[in-house]
């Protein structure tokens, strides 16, 4: 539940580690609420037939947990209001916060990986700038630096592109690909097609809180079934990989 509102409805999904998956569906229908149950910022309301396992358990610290999961959303994002430095962005991933504080302890292992993350993400030349004078887009590869730094298993990305410029999403998506050719498995939330790269290979459809549909990409993407899932009239392209609809 959401308030009054029943986010996720006999839910069952199962995504391996390592998969490249993209979550497509219209606004409302439970695909953030489906990441924030993963990172354990909400709880499924009590079912004795229920369960949620996460890398394979069921009981997890928070903070161990978060530290195996790479985050990116617009809700961190609008953490980042402060003068932190990108550098000091990237390197708070270490301690699952925002920005580094006293009581963290830095050591040198950390400070290099750090700046190989900004050079993995070509973005050097951000460490010293602070992240209210930065683009959405540059603040967006802060974050996926963040996610990135201590290494985790699987990178969680909730509507990467919302507020970026075509330059910036054009940006993202090579990011990404460039992650994936890594081998980092992606779970993508996303209402825009453009998101989807060419290494994504499984689509699944949300629709009211529940699992419309599930399976390959090049089964799914089709006009007929983006209507349904969206209901409205869809053209569609796919072009280098990439899909494009109005």
């Amino acid at each position: 539940m959401r308030g009054e509102n029943i986010a996720l409805r006999d839910f069952s999904l199962t995504v391996e580690q390592g998969e490249r998956v993209v979550i497509l569906g219209p606004n409302g229908c439970g695909k953030s609420t489906l990441i924030k149950t993963i990172t354990r910022d909400c709880y499924p309301l009590f079912d004795p037939k229920a369960s949620v396992k996460i890398l394979g358990r069921s009981d997890w610290d928070v903070v161990q947990l978060r530290s195996a999961l790479g985050i990116v959303s617009n809700d961190l994002q609008a953490l980042c209001t402060r003068e932190i430095t990108g550098y000091d962005i990237v390197l708070s991933g270490f301690f699952s916060s925002i920005g580094i504080w006293p009581n963290h302890h830095v050591e040198d292992y950390m400070r290099t990986k750090t700046a190989e993350v900004l050079e993995l993400l070509e973005s050097s030349h951000l460490a010293e700038k602070p992240v209210e004078e930065m683009s959405s887009g540059e603040a967006r590869r802060m974050l996926i630096g963040r996610a990135l730094v201590h290494g985790p298993q699987t990178l969680l990305l909730d509507e990467p592109s919302t507020s970026l410029d075509l330059h910036a999403q054009n940006d993202l998506r090579q990011a990404m690909r460039k992650l994936a050719a890594a081998g980092l498995g992606i779970i993508l939330v996303t209402h825009h097609l453009g998101d989807i790269i060419p290494e994504i290979d499984r689509v699944i459809f949300l629709k009211c809180g529940q699992v419309l549909a599930d399976g390959p990409k090049r089964e799914l993407v089709t006009a007929e079934k983006l209507e349904g899932l969206f209901g409205v009239g869809v053209e569609l392209v796919e072009r280098d990989g990439f899909y494009h609809c109005w």
